[in-house]
């Protein structure tokens, strides 16, 4: 998972960015003020941005409303050491999914995380799918052209699936690993690369192994 970090507090800046890519892996990019922030989504991607309420040259919700205005459309979560009603509602009419009051626990932010990407990447509930000439049955888990049926296993067909439902978006490999294997599997996203690989071999047999499209440095999508 990438993430953009933007706290201006240098002591627990360095804190969150190493318990974020010590105990969960996570790449992390850590700014100090707003402006840095936004010029960094716009050059970057991030599955999460975390947002600091105040900040020097753009606090968070400034931040985050412009980002919105702008279209912006991945997981945003506030932090803040407002803990009134009215500041938290504000935080989330900016523009925020999640918000999470100072201090906390790490293992707290670490399972909010987790619930924003899931939100990102949510399936969609067709049980047939239709897409490039290909066929994809959840309730049968076939993969289907004309009348041949490419033979899958439970993995593959998995990961086909979730890349399917999200087609037209780029999945990392992170959230891959959490939504197929679970992040406390005993594999690494290098399971995911020799899986790809397999499945785009079977899919090879149909002329349809350009369907899974690689993104360096990031992970792979379908195409709409």
């Amino acid at each position: 998972m990438n993430i953009l970090l933007a706290e201006d507090d240098l002591q627990l800046g360095e804190l969150i960015r190493f318990m974020l890519m010590k105990k969960a892996g996570y790449k992390v990019d850590w700014v100090m003020d707003g402006e840095d922030a936004y010029e960094y989504v716009k050059v970057s991607y991030y599955d999460v941005l975390i947002l600091d309420w105040m900040m020097p040259n753009g606090d968070g919700t400034s931040v985050c409303r412009k980002l919105r205005s702008e279209g912006y459309s991945r997981a945003i979560l506030m932090l803040t050491a407002k803990d009134a009603v009215e500041d938290r509602i504000n935080g989330l009419d900016a523009g925020a999914d999640d918000y999470l009051i100072k201090p906390f626990e790490i293992e707290e932010l670490l399972a909010r995380l987790r619930a924003l990407t899931r939100r990102n990447y949510a399936p969609i509930i067709e049980d047939q799918i239709a897409i490039h000439g290909l066929v994809i049955n959840r309730t049968s888990q076939k993969v289907i052209q004309g009348k041949e049926e490419i033979q899958l296993s439970p993995r593959e067909f998995q990961l086909l699936d979730l890349l399917v439902q999200n087609k037209g978006q780029v999945l990392p490999r992170e959230v891959i690993l959490d939504r197929i294997w679970g992040f406390d599997a005993d594999v690494s996203t290098k399971t995911i690369d020799a899986t790809i690989k397999l499945l785009r071999k079977k899919l090879n047999i149909v002329g349809k192994q350009d369907l899974l499209q690689s993104i360096r440095g990031v992970g792979y999508k379908v195409e709409s």
